[in-house]
């Protein structure tokens, strides 16, 4: 019916599919995280720079 060498290819098949959805995952979270500070980081920067002209 099956020899083992098929069912190791088909778990090797899993197992890079797994990581690959867990590092997708990962990645989208961290990467949505960056950008975000990123614009809030951009975003306090030039309101501080707004008030320092205004109060100059």
């Amino acid at each position: 019916m099956f020899e083992f060498s098929q069912y190791l290819g088909f778990l090797l098949f899993l197992t890079i599919l797994t990581i690959g959805f867990w590092l997708m995952f990962f990645l989208v979270g961290f990467v949505s995280y960056w950008v975000g500070g990123a614009s809030w980081e951009a975003y306090k920067e030039k309101r501080a720079k707004k008030k320092q002209e205004q109060s100059v």
